[in-house]
């Protein structure tokens, strides 16, 4: 017990009221202290980091692209840490290295010009090559690790009640997430993009010591089981006999793993472009900064609602359901950036979006532990987290040139309705392997 409780002051066995409940509000501010490390927290800077480093939106989306592809290299295996060390120290050590990389990432113009007059070589290349540096870290701690640690440790604390509590959590992600770029970009008004991650890196220290004080990995650590309650013995039984924890071999080998991690990916990748880019996206249809900004208002009023519906109804309904709908709202938003010039279009785009988001934070967070068990559930997790990444790495950079060379946002619709397609004829015979 002293090993497993080692460093912090909280006991969960002296707790009054079941510490699962703990575990959900400090796991869901987990998820939120990784927004510095998400698309959504990184897009804010694009602008004036990438003209204080001199480097192109093509560059900047390239630096970006590569760093965070570099990131998934390591994602899968922090998942197996994960399932050997548990959520608190890996969540621990993430929150910190992606405190300490927002500091570097603070000084970048200082280290890059350092490294130039050092090297004597005036080049784009060196920023360039700084920034994937530091987005590899960044995109690794926060996108990557911090999130997947703290999402799976909620879970692992429920079992009957995991959809009625992730809906919970999902509520306070959704607002967090959608109210970020509009809170980063008043920081960054107000104290420049210097200050602004140095006050984030700060809040990060704080709260890597919150984790070793309040996070802990499993119910069955201190004699406690999910959901609070001892189940009868015959229900157990039951339990034991009916579900089937799968190693990553065996996710592997079924339909339903690659459905729904491509399709995860596929939402990955086009909120992760629309975000990065969603100034010059909605500039180029003569709209203003705050304006463009503001679109993440509707969407999130939108994706917590389908969240918290979708999260109540999944511990009753197939969760392929929530596979077809996400496919369906995927084309909701293509059809909606290939019209974004028609005001139809926006609204499209919005409903898709926030329809993909809301179904999002249900499928990654409830449908593994449900399809696949939880004794596996780092490794499962983490080579789904190394999907996202990919894409997400990916989609600024193909954006960027769909702009840049062809000269709209709208081609990129082509490729998301193609891969839609795809995903929606290998969807037909997906199913529960439990």
């Amino acid at each position: 017990m002293s090993k497993i409780n080692r460093f912090s002051l909280i006991n969960p066995n002296k707790s009054p009221f079941f510490y699962g409940y703990v575990v959900l509000i400090i796991g869901s501010i987990g998820v939120l202290a990784s927004i510095p490390g998400q698309t959504v927290g990184v897009s804010v800077f694009t602008d004036p980091v990438k003209d204080a480093l001199g480097l192109t939106r093509n560059q900047f989306s390239n630096a970006y692209m590569i760093g965070t592809l570099l990131s998934a290299f390591f994602v899968a295996r922090a998942g197996v840490l994960f399932d050997n060390y548990g959520a608190r120290y890996v969540a621990f050590f993430a929150a910190f290295f992606l405190g300490l990389s927002l500091l570097l990432c603070s000084v970048s113009v200082e280290i890059s010009d350092k490294i130039k007059s050092i090297i004597s070589f005036q080049s784009w290349i060196v920023p360039f090559v700084l920034m994937t540096i530091l987005f590899l870290f960044i995109r690794f701690c926060g996108q990557g690790v911090l999130t997947m640690a703290s999402r799976n440790m909620i879970m692992i604390w429920f079992d009957k009640n995991r959809g009625k509590v992730n809906s919970i959590s999902s509520i306070t992600v959704s607002l967090g997430f959608s109210s970020s770029p509009i809170l980063i970009n008043k920081l960054i008004d107000n104290h420049g993009w210097e200050m602004s991650w140095q006050i984030l890196a700060v809040c990060l220290f704080v709260f890597s010591i919150c984790i070793i004080q309040f996070y802990r990995n499993r119910p069955e650590d201190f004699n406690l089981k999910p959901d609070g309650k001892v189940k009868e013995l015959k229900n157990t039984i039951k339990k034991v006999k009916t579900e089937k924890n799968f190693t990553l071999k065996q996710a592997k080998n079924t339909r339903a793993f690659w459905m729904i991690g491509l399709t995860l990916a596929f939402n990955s990748f086009f909120i992760t472009g629309f975000t990065f880019h969603v100034v010059s996206i909605f500039a180029s249809q003569d709209y203003s900064k705050s304006q463009a900004i503001a679109v993440f208002v509707p969407i999130s009023i939108i994706a917590i609602s389908v969240s918290t519906l979708g999260n109540i109804l999944s511990d009753y309904v197939y969760h392929k359901i929530y596979l077809y709908i996400m496919l369906a709202s995927g084309v909701l938003a293509s059809f909606g950036l290939l019209f974004l010039s028609n005001p139809i279009g926006i609204y499209l785009l919005i409903i898709g979006l926030g329809i993909l988001g809301g179904l999002f934070a249900v499928v990654n967070a409830v449908t593994w532990p449900r399809y696949y068990g939880r004794k596996h559930l780092g490794a499962i997790t983490g080579k789904v987290m190394s999907f996202l990444v990919i894409a997400s790495a990916i989609a600024p950079s193909l954006f960027s040139y769909s702009f840049t060379i062809l000269g709209s946002y709208k081609y990129i619709s082509y490729i998301t309705i193609t891969f839609i397609l795809f995903l929606s004829i290998g969807s037909f015979k997906v199913k529960n392997p439990q």
